[in-house]
C-alpha cells in the first residue's frame, strides 16, 4: 500500500468515503505500525486536498453563475422575464427546493410574492406579508438578512395564520431571505428554501446577497426605463474552472496564468493569440472593429464577411463562443463597443473548458486593445502638446524641444513640412474626432507630429516636398471620411525656430485653397504662384507686407466701391477674366457697354491712366485675387 492510492482517488475525484479504503486494507494485510501511521497521514492530508478542491469548485460555480447571471441579465427587456431569470438563478445557485421574490408595495405598506420557481401551493404562490410579519415581512422591513433552519418552529418571528398556513402547504422548513437594496431603498426580498430542516452557510447568504444586489439594479432599471442596458461586459468563466479530467484543468489554469502574465507585462495581442493555440492547438486569425487582419497564427482561409457578421452577432447575444461548422468565433467587446474577433480552426473538438480559454482570451484581447488605445490617446496628447508648442509659442529653449522631440522619434532638425488640413470639410465632433485620430496614426507610422489646432488638423511630416505632403493627406483622409479633403502645406523647415514660420504658410495656403474653388485638393504655398509668395512667409521668416501691396494697388478702387457702394473692383474682375472684352464684360455683369465703359474711366481716375499697361495689370490681377481670398 502507497500514497499513490490516495492520488489515484484524487484523481478520479472519489467520494471521501472511499479514502478509508487503501488504510483499511493495510490493517488487513497486517502491515506494521508505523507503516499504518503513514498512510493514515497520507489519507488527512488528501482529504484535506480533497476538499480544497471543493471549495474551489464550489467558488468557481458560484462566480460563473454570477458572471453568467450579469449577463443574464444584460439581454433581458421585459420585467418579467428579468425577475424570472432572478428567481432561478438564485434557485440553481444555492441548491434550494423552492426560490422566490417579493416586492414592496408602498402603496399600501407591504409586501407581496411576485415570483416563485420550484413552487407548487397556489396559496403559497398569491401569500402577501404585512411589514414586520414573517422572516420576509422583517427582512423588508429591517433592509437585513434573516435565516432560519426550521421556520415553523423559530420563535424569532412574529408568526400569522396565512403566512404560516402558505409556508405549510409548500412545506417549507429551512429559509433564508436578504434584502433587495437599491442605495437607501429597500425595494423587496429575494428568498431560498428547502423542504428539509439545514442551516445555510455564511458563503450561500453572501452569494443570495450578491445576487440580490445586482437583481435589485436591475429590476430598478427595468422598471424605470422598460428594459436593461444591453452588452455588459462578457466575463470569461475560463478562469480556474476544475474539470472532472485532470488535462483540462490543466490546460485552463496555464492558459488562464499566462494570458495575465502577457496582460502584466503589456504584450501584444499577437503573443495572447500564440498562446491559445498553443494551448489548444489549431490556428486562429484576430479582427479588428473593421474586419481588418490584426494577426494570424498558423493557416486558415479567411471566412466571407457576411459570415463572420452573422457568427459574431450571435456570439455577442449568446454572451460566449459560437460554432459555426469547423470554425469557433469569439466577440471581442468591451461593454457595447465591439472590438473585433477571434475565429479559429482546432485541431480537435472543444469541451467547455477549452471554449472558455477562447472566451478569455476575448477578455484579454479586448484588455489589450483598451490598453493599446488609451496609450495611443496619452502619447497622441503629448505630440499634440509638442506640435501645439513648436507652432504657437516663440521658441525660447531650442534644444529642450529637440529633447522633447527626440524622445518621440522626431527630429526637429531635418526637413519637416507642416501639412494643415481645411475645417470646412472636419464639420461635426464625430468626423473631426476621427480626422485627429487618422492624423495622429498617420504621424506617428512616420515620425512625424500631429494636433489639433486653429479649426485646423495641423500634421508635422519628415520630408522636403510639402505639395506631395499635403495630397497624400488629402487622398488618404478624404477617402476615410469619403469627403473631399483640402490640405495645405509649407515648408520645408529644418529648425525648430521655422516650423512656425511653415506652419502659418500652411494655414494661409488651405485658405487660398478654399478661397480659389480647390477644394478637395492639396498644395503647397510654392505651388500657388504669385498668390503663394504673397501668402508665404519671408526668407527671414517675417510675414510679407500683403496689406500694404492691396493698399498701394488697389486700394482706391476698394475705397471708393465702400464709401459710394459701387461696384467698380466687381467690374475690373469681369473686364480681366473676358480679356478685356468691353461686350463680354457687360454681358457677364448685365449692364450696357457705356456702363462698363464709364465704370473703367473711373477707374483709371482713380489708379491711373497706365493701369492697363502689362505691369500695372498683372498687379493689379493679383492684388485682386488677393483681395478676394481675404474677402473670403
Amino acid at each position: 500500500m502507497t500514497v499513490v492510492e490516495y492520488l489515484e482517488l484524487l484523481a478520479r475525484e472519489a467520494a471521501a468515503v472511499e479514502f478509508e479504503g487503501p488504510l483499511v486494507a493495510a490493517r488487513n494485510a497486517g502491515l506494521p505500525p508505523d507503516r499504518i501511521a503513514e498512510l493514515e497521514q497520507a489519507k488527512l492530508v488528501a482529504l484535506r486536498v480533497r476538499a480544497l478542491l471543493e471549495r474551489r469548485r464550489r467558488r468557481e460555480e458560484e462566480l460563473s453563475g454570477l458572471f453568467d447571471t450579469a449577463s443574464d441579465l444584460a439581454g433581458l427587456r421585459d420585467l418579467d422575464a428579468v425577475l424570472e431569470a432572478i428567481v432561478h438563478r438564485a434557485r440553481t445557485l444555492l441548491g434550494a427546493d423552492v426560490a422566490y421574490m417579493t416586492l414592496n408595495d408602498e402603496a399600501r405598506g407591504d409586501t407581496y410574492m411576485r415570483v416563485t420557481d420550484g413552487s407548487i401551493s397556489a396559496h403559497f404562490q398569491a401569500l402577501r406579508l404585512p411589514m414586520g410579519a414573517g422572516l420576509g415581512g422583517l427582512v423588508a422591513q429591517t433592509g437585513s438578512p434573516y435565516v432560519t433552519a426550521d421556520y415553523p418552529r423559530d420563535a424569532r418571528f412574529r408568526h400569522t395564520g396565512d403566512i404560516d398556513t402558505g409556508v405549510g402547504e409548500e412545506g417549507l422548513i429551512a429559509i433564508l431571505g436578504v434584502p433587495l437594496r437599491l442605495g437607501a431603498r429597500i425595494i423587496g426580498v429575494l428568498y431560498a428554501a428547502n423542504r428539509s430542516a439545514r442551516p445555510f452557510a455564511r458563503e450561500e447568504v453572501s452569494l443570495l446577497v450578491s445576487l440580490a444586489a445586482n437583481a435589485a439594479v436591475a429590476i430598478d432599471t427595468a422598471r424605470l426605463l422598460g428594459e436593461t442596458q444591453e452588452a455588459l461586459a462578457e466575463l470569461s468563466a475560463a478562469n480556474g474552472v476544475i474539470r472532472a479530467h485532470s488535462d483540462s484543468v490543466e490546460r485552463a489554469a496555464a492558459a488562464h496564468d499566462r494570458m495575465t502574465a502577457l496582460v502584466l507585462r503589456g504584450a501584444g495581442v499577437e503573443d495572447v493569440a500564440a498562446v491559445v493555440v498553443e494551448v489548444l492547438g489549431g490556428s486562429l486569425l484576430v479582427l479588428d472593429a473593421e474586419g481588418r487582419t490584426l494577426t494570424l497564427v498558423g493557416e486558415l482561409t479567411r471566412p466571407e464577411p457576411a459570415a463572420i457578421a452573422e457568427a459574431l452577432a450571435a456570439s455577442r447575444t449568446e454572451g460566449r463562443s459560437v460554432r459555426r461548422g469547423e470554425l469557433w468565433v469569439a466577440a471581442v467587446v468591451a461593454g457595447a463597443e465591439n472590438l473585433g474577433a477571434l475565429v479559429m480552426r482546432p485541431d480537435h473538438a472543444l469541451v467547455d473548458a477549452d471554449q472558455r480559454i477562447l472566451e478569455r482570451a476575448a477578455v484579454v484581447t479586448a484588455l489589450l486593445q483598451l490598453f493599446r488605445r488609451t496609450v495611443a490617446e496619452a502619447e497622441g496628447r503629448v505630440r499634440g502638446e509638442l506640435l501645439d508648442d513648436v507652432i504657437t509659442r516663440p521658441v525660447r529653449d531650442a534644444d529642450a524641444l529637440r529633447t522633447r522631440a527626440k524622445r518621440l522619434g522626431v527630429d526637429l532638425d531635418a526637413p519637416n513640412v507642416v501639412v494643415a488640413i481645411g475645417a470646412d470639410a472636419l464639420t461635426g465632433g464625430s468626423v473631426r474626432q476621427r480626422a485627429v485620430s487618422w492624423a495622429q496614426t498617420y504621424a506617428h507610422t512616420r515620425s512625424g507630429l500631429a494636433a489639433a489646432r486653429d479649426g485646423h488638423v495641423v500634421l508635422l511630416l519628415p520630408g522636403d516636398t510639402p505639395g506631395d505632403a499635403a495630397r497624400a493627406v488629402a487622398r488618404d483622409l478624404g477617402k476615410l471620411l469619403s469627403r473631399p479633403i483640402t490640405a495645405g502645406a509649407g515648408g520645408p523647415a529644418c529648425t525648430p525656430e521655422s516650423i512656425a514660420a511653415a506652419y502659418r504658410d500652411a494655414d494661409r495656403c488651405v485658405t487660398a485653397l478654399t478661397a480659389l474653388g480647390r477644394t478637395g485638393t492639396g498644395a503647397s504655398t510654392a505651388e500657388l504662384g504669385f498668390v503663394g509668395l504673397l501668402l508665404g512667409s519671408a526668407p527671414d521668416g517675417r510675414d510679407r507686407d500683403v496689406q500694404s501691396f492691396l493698399a498701394a494697388t488697389i486700394g482706391p478702387v476698394v475705397d471708393y466701391d465702400t464709401r459710394r457702394g459701387t461696384a467698380l473692383v466687381k467690374t475690373l474682375e469681369a473686364y480681366f477674366g473676358v480679356g478685356g472684352s468691353l461686350a463680354r464684360a457687360a454681358e457677364l455683369l448685365h449692364v450696357h457697354v457705356n456702363t462698363v465703359t464709364q465704370r473703367l474711366e473711373r477707374i483709371a481716375q482713380l489708379l491711373g491712366p497706365d493701369w492697363q499697361k502689362p505691369e500695372r495689370a498683372l498687379e493689379v490681377q493679383l492684388a485682386l485675387r488677393l483681395h478676394r481670398l481675404q474677402s473670403s
